[in-house]
């Protein structure tokens, strides 16, 4: 069978049909999820970040974070010791949402926390925000758990 011209102009459709439905199908597979679901309230709210950053930062210690295996623990700057304090951790993963987890922050007389469950290996950005004597406080390290 001889192809002629009509022949070839057809499979060049069909191939370029077929490549795109494939592309529209591994779009619609694609997952793209936002960073907060109320991201607007949180946007209003970015000036307290700030604020406790520029507290964090003239602390003369910072938060350490251990991770051994899959417990973490966190341990506030040295200034935090013996102080009533509130406030809250949350584990950002930026690749997978279902893996972020939020904890009340409750600390010892050393100001450690030390994360009540294991957490689900990968890399997570640890958003830390405390208050203690009247001022805010807010650090985020990036961590690998293993």
């Amino acid at each position: 069978m001889q192809l002629n011209w009509g022949h070839k102009i057809t499979f060049v459709f069909i191939g370029f049909a077929s490549m795109m439905f494939y592309l529209i199908y591994k779009c619609n597979q694609t997952n793209f999820e936002l960073v907060s679901k109320d991201y607007y309230k949180e946007e209003l709210a970015y000036q307290q970040v700030i604020d406790g950053t520029n507290n964090a930062n003239q602390l003369q210690t910072n938060t350490n974070i251990t991770i051994q295996g899959s417990q973490v623990s966190i341990q506030l700057p040295y200034e935090m010791q013996q102080k009533h304090i509130k406030g809250n951790v949350h584990f950002y993963c930026p690749t997978d949402a279902r893996k972020d987890q939020k904890f009340n922050l409750t600390v010892n007389d050393n100001a450690t926390f030390q994360v009540p469950h294991a957490v689900i290996p990968g890399k997570y950005i640890v958003k830390i925000s405390w208050q203690a004597d009247g001022s805010n406080y807010y650090q985020e390290k990036e961590i690998q758990v293993l």
